[in-house]
C-alpha cells in the first residue's frame, strides 16, 4: 500500500498544538521554580517559621526584602532609642541580621550598616508601624502570636545587649523600654 505524503496543514496543526503545550509546561515549571526560590529566600530570612507561615507570607506576596525590613527596622529603632548605639547593641543587631541571610557586603548589609552609623529618620519606624497594621489582619491568630513573640524577643535582645551601666541595674534603658512598648502596641 502506498502512503500519501503527510498533509502539511496537519503537520502544522500538530506542531502548533505541541508548541503550545510545551510553552505552558515550561511556564508551569518556571513558576514552580520561582515559588521554590521565593520560599527558600523567605526561609533564610525567617529561619524558624513553620511551613504554614511561609505559605501565608507567599500568599500575601511578601518577599524576603519586605520581611527583612519588618524585622530589622524595629531592631534599629531600639538600638538608637537612647540616641547612640552601643558596640554590643551593634553586634547583636548585626548577628540577628546575619542569621537572616544578610551577608557582609550585600546591599541589605550596607543599608543596615548605614543605619548603624547615622540614625534613620523617625518616619522609617512610622512607615513600619503603618505597614504592620496594614498586614496584621491578614495573618491568623497563631501567625500573629509567632511574629509578635519573635519580633519582641529580637528587639529585647538588642535592648539588653548593652547590659546597663557597668552591667549594673536594668539592662533596658527607659528610652529603649518606650520603643519596646511602641513595638508591642503596633504588634497587637
Amino acid at each position: 500500500m502506498e502512503r500519501h505524503p503527510p498533509n502539511p496543514d496537519a503537520r502544522s496543526l500538530e506542531e502548533a498544538f505541541f508548541a503550545k503545550q510545551n510553552a505552558e509546561l515550561l511556564e508551569k515549571l518556571r513558576k514552580e521554580a520561582r515559588h521554590k526560590e521565593r520560599r527558600q529566600a523567605l526561609r533564610e530570612v525567617v529561619p524558624n517559621a513553620d511551613e504554614a507561615l511561609l505559605d501565608r507570607l507567599l500568599e500575601m506576596d511578601l518577599g524576603p526584602e519586605t520581611i527583612l525590613a519588618l524585622i530589622l527596622v524595629p531592631l534599629v529603632a531600639v538600638a538608637w532609642a537612647d540616641g547612640r548605639i552601643d558596640p554590643r547593641e551593634r553586634a547583636a543587631l548585626l548577628k540577628a541580621a546575619e542569621e537572616r541571610g544578610v551577608a557582609p557586603g550585600s546591599a541589605a548589609r550596607r543599608l543596615l550598616e548605614g543605619w548603624l552609623i547615622r540614625r534613620p529618620e523617625s518616619h522609617l519606624l512610622e512607615a513600619w508601624t503603618r505597614y504592620v497594621r496594614a498586614i496584621w489582619g491578614s495573618l491568623g491568630e497563631a501567625e500573629r502570636r509567632a511574629v509578635h513573640s519573635r519580633m519582641i524577643e529580637l528587639a529585647r535582645g538588642v535592648a539588653e545587649a548593652a547590659g546597663g551601666f557597668l552591667g549594673l541595674g536594668s539592662k533596658v534603658s527607659p528610652a529603649e523600654r518606650a520603643v519596646l512598648e511602641e513595638l508591642e502596641r503596633a504588634l497587637r
